[in-house]
């Protein structure tokens, strides 16, 4: 009884250390595109992501980042009226770019949102593109 107790005890700790991880979202059965949004950031901008469905698979996926004007964030993105006026904070901006095909690619491979992991340095990115699936999967998308 103290051993069932003992292994009981051991795989509620594993579950707990190791289960705090993003949840996932099922599959759907249905063959078709699903879209999704995340909720908005403090400036406004959101994600918005397409996953294409086919014989119980993710086949393809697009992510991409819209900012408050419904923008798509680009190579544009970063630049100041066309222009590099602060390459640090362009070369920050150009990385979530290119983190959010990364992610697409991810989820295609992974087929779990959950095991695909955050990229440093686009971690808004990656939060925004985890909620945008849940929504285009949870059958409302």
């Amino acid at each position: 009884m103290i051993r069932i107790a003992g292994i009981a005890l051991s795989i509620a700790l594993t579950l707990l250390i190791c289960g705090c991880g993003a949840s996932d979202t099922a599959i759907p059965e249905e063959d078709g595109l699903y879209t999704g949004f995340s909720s908005e950031d403090d400036d406004g901008a959101y994600g918005e992501v397409t996953v294409a469905v086919e014989d119980g698979a993710i086949t393809a996926c697009g992510f991409v980042t819209r900012q408050k004007d419904g923008s798509i964030k680009d190579e544009e993105y970063g630049k100041v009226n066309g222009e590099i006026s602060n390459r640090e904070f362009y070369d920050k901006a150009q990385l979530a770019v290119r983190a959010m095909q990364q992610y697409a690619d991810a989820l295609v491979e992974l087929q779990s949102a959950a095991k695909v992991d955050a990229i440093s340095g686009a971690t808004i990115a990656h939060g925004q593109f985890l909620e945008a699936v849940a929504d285009a999967l949870d059958g409302d998308g």
